[in-house]
């Protein structure tokens, strides 16, 4: 098996098995933040936040691109309205990568690369790796659409640390990350990471571990996070089933942003999802995180999410386990909790959705807090705060809620799905 990592313009090809497959690519790389103009008029609006919030929410909201006149099947969930109701998805696997909506809209992953097929599980040398092996092709410095061969479980040996431009597809067949060291993204940009069952995450370190082709170096020990973000922007975790790690099933610290975490399956954790790196760390405040479509199942405790200083926009998600509280935060976030199901646990005492870490109430009651249509079962409440200042759920509105009696619906398919070549996924 020969893996071709030529860049490739409007037609990729692979090799698989002697036989040249061709897929075809379209569109362009968008501009990152620091591209974008700056502009100044003297008749600029007393509000020009607000307003550029406004223009940029009916372009997010605008389905157009994803034709769903054609594809849609109904679900009424427009990530998976968008491709799963294509039977021929396997031929049009790069569909997805204009799927993405929220605040990780843009990330496009491997979209504009070649594919690159993962024949080899094994993980037998984290400096040196093997070509076929999943670790080779994170690393490459070019964009890739990454697949699997075959069904198989991957134990890691030490983190593995992607590179931008990359694509984790695990459709089609059953993969598992598990049982060792799991996904690094650090400074690095554009990746999209759907279909993979991550679990029993280790903490891994003290070693030497190759990033790009160019470089390896000393890696000190790592948390056990099931996705770890590290100083990373325009990034898309969808429909992953995690459970049971170290320390986070996802946590995005340091100047993380532009991130979507959506349709996810979340299970037996005690400490979910960090987002902030601490409350010292001031760069945060810029993070902005879509958490949309989940499922936040059975032995949960903590930390769905845990929030510090960013912009958060938690919507249509569905809370069924909690022992300790569904969303918690310190470091004055802004949390737009719109269109969620919380069903309480028994436990009279772990009714409320929300918990302010450490802080006194004279200081979160300023904190922008809200829940908006949100249902609450079983005694559920949440604990809502602030003046409800408009520019800052301006920055933490990312997609129009859907009306909260419509997530069972919604979040049905999330976790990994089952595809099959030639049927709907």
């Amino acid at each position: 098996m020969l893996v071709s990592l030529n860049a490739g313009a409007e037609t990729e090809s692979y090799v698989e098995d002697g036989k040249v497959l061709q897929s075809t690519g379209n569109s362009t790389i968008p501009l990152r933040p620091n591209e974008e103009a700056e502009f100044k008029h003297e008749h600029a609006v007393v509000d020009p936040e607000m307003v550029a919030s406004m223009v940029d929410m009916s372009i997010r909201n605008n389905t157009e691109r994803r034709k769903l006149g054609f594809f849609s099947c109904g679900t009424g969930n427009p990530l998976d309205d968008c491709w799963r109701c294509d039977p021929n998805w396997q031929r049009h696997r790069k569909r997805l990568a204009d799927c993405a909506i929220g605040f990780g809209r843009n990330a496009i992953g491997g979209r504009d690369g070649r594919f690159y097929i993962v024949t080899d599980p094994g993980d037998d040398d984290p400096v040196n790796p093997q070509p076929g092996t999943l670790r080779h092709a994170v690393i490459q410095d070019r964009p890739l659409w990454i697949v699997f061969k075959r069904d198989m479980v991957i134990t890691l040996k030490q983190e593995l640390i992607m590179n931008s431009f990359k694509t984790i597809d695990g459709r089609g067949v059953n993969v598992h990350i598990a049982n060792g060291a799991c996904i690094t993204i650090q400074f690095i940009t554009n990746v999209i990471i759907h279909g993979l069952h991550i679990h029993d995450c280790k903490q891994t370190g003290n070693a030497m571990v190759r990033s790009s082709p160019s470089h390896y170096g000393w890696r000190t020990m790592a948390d056990g996070d099931g996705i770890s973000i590290f100083g990373s922007s325009h990034i898309w975790i969808d429909h992953n089933s995690l459970s049971n790690c170290a320390d986070g099933l996802i946590d995005a610290i340091m100047g993380s942003t532009a991130i979507t975490i959506s349709n996810n399956y979340f299970t037996h954790h005690n400490e979910v999802m960090l987002l902030g790196h601490s409350d010292g760390y001031v760069r945060d405040k810029n993070m902005q995180v879509t958490i949309a479509y989940n499922h936040f199942g059975e032995g949960l405790i903590q930390r769905m999410p845990r929030c510090r200083h960013g912009y958060f926009h938690v919507v249509n998600n569905d809370y069924t386990h909690w022992k300790m509280y569904a969303i918690g935060g310190s470091a004055e976030p802004t949390i737009n909790s719109q269109g969620n199901r919380y069903l309480a646990p028994a436990n009279p005492f772990a009714k409320e959705v929300t918990k302010r870490v450490l802080t006194n109430e004279g200081v979160w009651q300023h904190w922008n807090w809200r829940s908006d249509g949100d249902l609450m079962l079983n005694g559920a409440y949440f604990t809502s705060s602030g003046l409800g200042a408009s520019a800052g759920y301006a920055r933490a509105s990312s997609l129009a809620a859907k009306s909260s009696s419509l997530v069972g619906s919604l979040t049905s398919g999330a976790g990994v799905l089952s595809c099959r070549r030639g049927h709907q996924c």
